[in-house]
């Protein structure tokens, strides 16, 4: 039987991060979909930017870095985010009613979803009711088997638990960083150790994986039946910005590819300590990293 390379699909912000020296195009389930087609997937971006000279730019991005997308154009400026880099690690200031806020349902967008081997996306693309309704439409026609893998993604204050809850219940993947986890315990009232607190999301939730991350000590890997616990290696770092998100795109990548837990956790530790080497949320895949 052929072998057939995983489709994946990331929906949600599309934006430009600004940085002191200049600008970057990036948003989340945009990142994932860079990694995980650099590494061997089928992906494809779904989001919208502005009509504007912004917006031809960062579609311009899109086609040189070979990330297939359906992308609208709206009257709405293109999204953009204020980057402060402090010893590596981001700061977020991030503009609101932009074109990715109002995301339009497509029925061409619809057919791909129906198509997805993964669908990845996050909180903060649903802070406007617009996408909102179109991310959550979308999950609604993915395969049962696929993987949809909610990286929660929480910035400033666009989120709720009612928001997170909603996005949960659409999930089979949930994928939390250690200070995205103490928030959530607060707002969901869970008590217990950080493992505990995995489990509690994974049986309330009928997840097949949960995944935490915390930066350069450690991440682990949760399924119903394993669990992978991965320190990530000492590198010099140029910035953080993106590496939770290739650590998604890996991981999906590599599950879908056939590998084991243990073996997509590995290969998505790599490529997120390959990322913090270089600059940006889509550096240029170097032989070193293609081998992972």
């Amino acid at each position: 039987m052929e072998n057939k390379k995983p489709v994946v699909v990331g929906v949600g912000e599309l934006l430009w991060d600004v940085f002191p020296t200049g600008k970057r195009a990036g948003g989340a389930p945009i990142n994932f979909v860079y990694h995980a087609t650099q590494l061997g997937a089928n992906g494809y971006a779904i989001s919208a930017v502005g009509n504007d000279a912004f917006g031809t730019e960062i579609l311009q991005e899109l086609a040189k870095n070979h990330i297939a997308n359906y992308i609208d154009s709206l009257t709405y400026p293109t999204g953009s985010v204020k980057v402060e880099l402090n010893n590596g690690i981001p700061s977020y200031t991030i503009i609101e009613n932009v074109a990715w806020d109002h995301i339009p349902l497509t029925q061409k967008a619809i057919d791909l979803v129906k198509t997805a081997d993964a669908i990845c996306y996050g909180t903060l693309s649903l802070r406007h009711p617009d996408s909102r309704n179109t991310v959550t439409t979308l999950l609604s026609y993915a395969r049962k088997d696929a993987l949809r893998f909610y990286d929660i993604n929480l910035r400033q204050h666009y989120y709720s638990k009612e928001l997170i809850e909603e996005l949960l219940k659409l999930a089979n993947v949930f994928k939390v960083n250690d200070e995205e986890l103490t928030v959530i315990k607060d707002l969901f009232g869970v008590k217990g150790t950080d493992e505990e607190v995995c489990k509690y999301f994974m049986d309330t939730y009928n997840l097949r994986y949960v995944i935490l991350t915390a930066g350069e000590k450690y991440s682990v890997v949760y399924s119903q039946t394993e669990k992978s616990y991965i320190e990530p290696p000492k590198v010099t770092v140029a910035d953080t910005v993106g590496a939770g998100d290739a650590f998604s795109g890996a991981f999906v990548q590599g599950i879908l590819s056939g590998k084991s837990l243990k073996e997509a956790h590995k290969q998505a530790v790599e490529i997120s300590a390959f990322v913090c080497t270089k600059t940006g949320a889509w550096p240029e895949y170097d032989q070193v990293a293609c081998t992972k």
